[in-house]
């Protein structure tokens, strides 16, 4: 896949601090990206002065779509975002979020008409984290090595996900698998988010909204690729989301799983000029 054909949208709530960091990361690709897009759930201005400082110096596009603070609305500004893209594939990495330098590109390799892809995370401690954020730590560009050794240190939960295997059948063995799947690292061509009228913003608080996405976009019949052991994200530290409307979430994912119905009710459309 051509870079040109790429646009990461990256969702943030007033996190700064983590979101320097996964811009940084992303600008670095070897695969640029053909755009990014700041997706702001209504941080205050600090965000979109940060936004403005990279975007000024970026070798790629750096936008910033803003909508206002009424709770937590993942899916809302995701499709605000959706609705801001230029690419002809859409990678979602969440604002928390670190990506190594082939990330992008790999998305890219692993991409295939009918499919979309799912990666997964590896958590850094707290401690870990502040020596990130801290500008002590060039992680981005870390080898396996070093990630082994941070893992001995239990600065990392896990280094398996680093082990890079080429693409094969074996990505395709679950083709209708929706659990675990998380936008933190998710990708999809535009065409398949748009035909289901991309995410479901009955869904607010943490949770669940990603995992309406994916049942919809397998009904309509695209297909579940992993990206497992390709493409992990490296997931900063932070204290948990408030999970209070969790339970009325499941309510809304249990109603999709006993329908048969591909578009969200309160979706993508609304955001779109044709």
């Amino acid at each position: 896949m051509k870079s040109s054909l790429v646009s990461c949208i990256v969702p943030v709530f007033n996190g700064e601090r983590y979101l320097g960091e996964a811009l940084d990361s992303i600008l670095r690709q070897r695969y640029e990206p053909l755009e990014i897009i700041v997706a702001d759930d209504g941080s205050t201005d600090e965000t979109r002065r940060l936004v403005e400082r990279r975007a000024r110096t970026a070798p790629i596009p750096l936008k910033h779509v803003w909508q206002e603070d009424r709770g937590f609305r993942a899916g809302a500004i995701r499709n605000r975002a959706l609705a801001a893209t230029a690419g002809e594939y859409v990678i979602f990495i969440d604002g928390d979020c670190v990506p190594p330098p082939a990330f992008v590109r790999t998305h890219g390799e692993l991409a295939e008409p009918g499919y979309f892809l799912s990666g997964n995370c590896i958590l850094l401690s707290r401690r870990f984290t502040s020596e990130v954020l801290g500008g002590r730590l060039p992680v981005h560009a870390w080898r396996a090595v070093e990630w082994f050794l941070a893992w001995l240190k239990r600065d990392v939960n896990r280094v398996m996900p680093l082990l890079r295997l080429p693409d094969g059948a074996f990505r395709k063995r679950s083709p209708r698998q929706w659990e675990g799947v998380k936008t933190c690292n998710l990708s999809a061509w535009r065409a398949d988010l748009l035909r289901v009228n991309g995410f479901d913003e009955s869904y607010s608080g943490w949770g669940l909204e990603d995992s309406d996405l994916v049942i919809r976009m397998l009904r309509a019949g695209v297909r579940h690729k992993s990206a497992r052991f390709a493409a992990p994200v490296f997931h900063l530290w932070h204290k948990e989301h408030d999970r209070a409307l969790l339970a009325e979430n499941q309510r809304l994912l249990d109603e999709i799983l006993g329908s048969q119905r591909i578009e969200a009710l309160a979706g993508l459309n609304q955001y779109r000029s044709t």
